[in-house]
């Protein structure tokens, strides 16, 4: 049982950190992007120094060499002078300079080695950083598309704002005309009481008139 919830628990946290990187997949991104670009400068500045100690190294290899060929000359001038302890202390040190020179000439072979394997990293890790910012622009421009068809299509299965207008408009334009309702209500109820029939009577020339006319007072005024 416990082995069971454990693993329904595992799951559950699992579906809840896909949730989260997905809501904040375009965060992430350029967090890992900065942090790329972060080693990228770290391993630029690895190479330049070892660079800058390469450089050190064949500056004072030269000046070694340099300084072997010129005690050579000297060290055979004194054997040509009959000067053997001098040519004998030149020679020695000539040696020395000379096992000086193949250390650092093996420092300068391990740091072209190291400089050339760093120079691929560095190009590679360049390269792979502005494909991720390339990537970055597509995931954004994807993102933007998602969520306007994600409104279009909240708006396709509901209802649209226009729409919505739209339908209060009908409501307020299509209700009955209360004036005229109450007009019809009091026709209902004449002909029901029969309150009306004398006065279509009288207009039919069926006894006098029930009303009042602008021809009786002319009339009046007449006589």
């Amino acid at each position: 049982m416990l082995s069971t919830f454990r693993t329904l628990f595992a799951g559950a946290n699992a579906r809840a950190e896909d949730r989260v990187r997905d809501v904040y997949a375009i965060e992430l991104i350029d967090q890992k992007i900065r942090e790329t670009e972060g080693q990228v400068h770290a391993a630029k500045a690895t190479l330049a120094s070892l660079i800058q100690r390469r450089r050190s190294e064949q500056k004072l290899l030269d000046m070694l060499r340099t300084r072997i060929a010129t005690l050579t000359e000297r060290a055979q001038a004194a054997i040509a002078a009959g000067r053997e302890e001098l040519a004998h202390e030149a020679a020695s040190a000539v040696a020395e300079m000379e096992n000086e020179s193949l250390v650092r000439q093996g420092t300068i072979d391990r740091l072209d080695t190291q400089t050339t394997r760093l120079r691929s990293s560095v190009e590679r890790g360049h390269r792979k950083v502005i494909d991720l910012k390339q990537g970055a622009l597509q995931a954004r421009a994807m993102r933007r598309e998602q969520s306007m068809q994600s409104q279009l299509h909240t708006t396709v299965q509901g209802q649209s704002a226009a729409d919505e207008a739209q339908e209060l408009i009908d409501r307020v334009v299509g209700k009955d005309d209360p004036l005229e309702q109450s007009q019809i209500l009091a026709d209902i109820n004449a002909g029901l009481d029969h309150t009306g029939l004398e006065d279509r009577m009288a207009e039919a020339g069926f006894g006098p008139s029930t009303k009042v006319t602008a021809r009786d007072v002319l009339d009046r005024l007449t006589k």
